[in-house]
């Protein structure tokens, strides 16, 4: 009984260090900087000394959010995102995420100020975001900037997106979860774009929506894939 009780005893203990271990694996980010203290400005003396654990690619590792905001700044992509906003729709967050991700040019909230952010996971940190009021204001807006509307939703006169030449200049709008993109919204648009699916659902999760339209416009303007 006592070696068989020994025996479960560090059978435990093995277990609880091999998930201490696999925690250690799996923490986010670096500790304190090792070795001599970079210079340049683009690093954070605080993030230096204690250590970066924030959700940032590894290239920007210590780097202060004003340095990584500038670099990005120079990459960015010529679409836009638009988002209304009048329901307070908790997809908006990640709808932001994922467009910090493709490098878009900005985020645009149509209606309400405050969104949701917590999908966001402090991405809209990095990413520009505009508010308009309303879409009258919004649209006046993308035609100042010479941008091409397109609503992102399920109409009668609704185009395949897997078969558009999205132009490079553009901004790409998606509306509620569940009401979709308004009346106004669609009058407005040069084009609605719909995506294709072959299951029993009538509609897909609008943040799901998002991520595969700037998807196919980094295809086509990022990789230069054709449309057929």
């Amino acid at each position: 009984m006592h070696a068989r009780g020994t025996t479960t005893l560090r059978s435990v203990s093995d277990e609880v260090k091999n998930d201490a271990e696999k925690s250690a694996e799996h923490v986010i980010g670096v500790g304190p900087w090792e070795g001599e203290l970079p210079t340049d400005e683009k690093y954070d003396p605080q993030l230096l000394a204690e250590g970066d654990r924030r959700n940032v690619a590894d290239k920007y590792r210590y780097w202060t959010m004003d340095a990584i905001i500038a670099d990005l700044d120079e990459r960015r992509h010529d679409f836009h995102i638009a988002i209304e906003n009048w329901q307070h729709d908790m997809n908006i967050g990640t709808v932001v995420r994922t467009a910090n991700a493709f490098l878009a040019k900005e985020v645009h909230i149509i209606g309400r100020r405050r969104w949701n952010r917590r999908g966001a996971m402090v991405t809209d940190r990095y990413q520009h975001v505009r508010h308009h009021a309303t879409v009258e204001e919004f649209v006046e807006w993308a035609n100042n900037e010479g941008l091409a509307i397109l609503g992102i939703d399920i109409f009668p006169d609704s185009v395949p997106l897997e078969t558009y030449e999205l132009p490079r200049n553009c901004v790409l709008v998606f509306g509620q979860e569940g009401p979709g993109l308004s009346p106004e919204v669609h009058a407005a648009a040069r084009d609605t774009l719909s995506i294709e699916q072959f299951g029993s659902t009538r509609s897909i999760n609008a943040a799901s929506a998002a991520g595969i339209a700037m998807h196919a416009w980094v295809r086509r303007h990022v990789f230069g894939q054709k449309v057929s």
